[in-house]
């Protein structure tokens, strides 16, 4: 697969990865390419590497496989118990040299230290930190946060545990900060690990904005700040017409979506065609392990976001990406024709890949094997979609609905930093001081880490 060149602070960073056995921890704000580093990193790197990330959908994405099953853990609170490892599990996790953990933020403290414990059982390197595996992490605490964890387990972390945050679990205890190569080296916290925060900003080019936005990001909105992205957002927004591109509605509650989708879908006139995935495999429970919607109800004229990037060549840019908007103009014969800025493309179905990493004795090396194949168009209806959803796309216009107000620390910020401009924003009611949240435990462990990073230390 050829991917896109790295700038010169993916570059800087990617070379730390490569080149040394260091735990690093990405992150940086939205829009920075901390997705387009994993990428590269996971089709170029030299080394045996797994890829996984806590959810089934975020593992999809990454084309890798749930910590969950790679690990053979169980779902829910995990102790201080050692699980039991069969040969195959030993075998695999033996193999690997870096691990990558993507959507790193919404990992608890206990699963970040069973993986530390499973990778030193299996090694046999039980005072070794993670049994001498790199761990590569990908992520942003400011965006997405772990779900917290109820009645006797919420006992159980709030006695065993600083806060059920990844960078809160025992494996990772007080450590120097690191040295500085180009990269904001935000320092070390704990197991040598090295935390470096992405800065160049590729979504939003406005310097103006930005600010405004990692004001928001770090919960120091000012009255001015909100006055000004009040203002911008007071606007009507117009109504949707041929000549007018469209406009999406990020939306905190899926029924306020649903409802918006399934409102607008009724009043356009024609025939409602379902298009029904096919799914080979186990991609577990239910549909919230889909990538897609199993049936997508479609007319023409119905607005729709693509679900992943276009598979072509590169360096021939993409005719759409994830998160792209358009219009379906036409369904027939497999595919659905969508208009994309005047230029009207045929979508075919999409072939999702679930993956699971096994030993090859022969090679002694790790494969990657599909177990599960999701085959669906690569869209859903798109007049509106859930803040949550909206993690990681890019929008030129947007209406931010935040209800009677954001439930989550982090999700005004998702919303607004979705759009490229101020001048794309739209809210249906002016923000509020209380709708700009940020975790407590996730603004003291950035303000430690900045600190040590910014402490002068004596040299030998």
């Amino acid at each position: 697969m050829n991917t896109p060149p790295l700038s010169a602070e993916q570059e800087a960073l990617f070379r730390l990865i490569e080149d040394t056995n260091e735990h690093v921890f990405v992150t940086g704000r939205a829009g920075t390419g901390k997705s387009t580093l994993l990428q590269y990193l996971a089709w170029n790197t030299s080394k045996q590497i797994a890829v996984c990330a806590p959810t089934g959908v975020a593992a999809l994405n990454v084309e890798g496989q749930t910590i969950h099953s790679l690990f053979r853990l169980p779902i829910g609170l995990i102790g201080t118990t050692d699980e039991k490892q069969s040969d195959a599990t030993r075998k695999i996790l033996n193999a690997i040299e870096t691990l990558v953990i993507d959507e790193i933020s919404m990992v608890n403290a206990d699963l970040m230290d069973a993986i530390d414990r499973s990778l030193r059982m299996a090694r046999g390197r039980r005072n070794e930190p993670f049994g001498g595996v790199q761990i590569v992490m990908f992520g942003d605490p400011y965006q997405l946060a772990p779900v917290p964890p109820k009645g006797d387990e919420l006992r159980y972390v709030q006695d065993h545990y600083r806060s059920f945050w990844f960078f809160d679990a025992h494996v990772w205890a007080g450590a120097p900060a690191a040295e500085s190569d180009g990269l904001i080296d935000l320092g070390r916290h704990g197991t040598d690990l090295h935390i470096r925060e992405l800065v160049d900003i590729h979504r939003q080019s406005d310097a103006g904005f930005k600010a405004m936005l990692n004001a928001v990001r770090h919960g120091v909105v000012t009255a001015d700040i909100a006055g000004k992205l009040n203002e911008a957002g007071a606007r009507v927004p117009p109504i949707a017409s041929d000549d007018e591109p469209p406009i999406i509605t990020l939306a905190t509650r899926n029924d306020i979506v649903n409802g918006i989708n399934r409102r607008h879908l009724e009043a356009l006139k024609g025939r409602e065609q379902t298009a029904v995935a096919e799914v080979n495999g186990d991609f577990g429970r239910g549909d919230a392990g889909y990538p897609a919607d199993p049936q997508l109800k479609l007319k023409v004229g119905a607005q729709v976001m693509f679900l992943r990037n276009d598979r072509g060549s590169f360096p021939d840019p993409p005719r759409w990406v994830n998160g792209t908007i358009g219009r379906v103009t036409r369904i027939a014969g497999g595919t659905v024709r969508v208009d994309v800025d005047g230029d009207e493309f045929d979508v075919e179905p999409a072939v999702w890949e679930k993956y699971r990493y096994a030993y090859d004795p022969g090679s002694k090396s790790l494969t990657r094997d599909i177990v599960a194949e999701f085959t669906q168009f690569p869209l859903r209806l798109a007049w509106a979609v859930t803040i949550h959803k909206s993690q990681g796309k890019t929008y030129d216009r947007a209406i931010v609905d935040l209800g009677s107000g954001a439930f989550a620390p982090g999700q005004t910020y998702v919303a607004l930093s979705r759009l490229t401009s101020l001048e794309g924003l739209y809210l249906t009611r002016p923000l509020r001081p209380s709708d700009i949240r940020v975790d407590l435990d996730v603004r003291r462990f950035m303000a430690d880490v900045r600190r040590e990073a910014s402490t002068p230390r004596l040299s030998g």
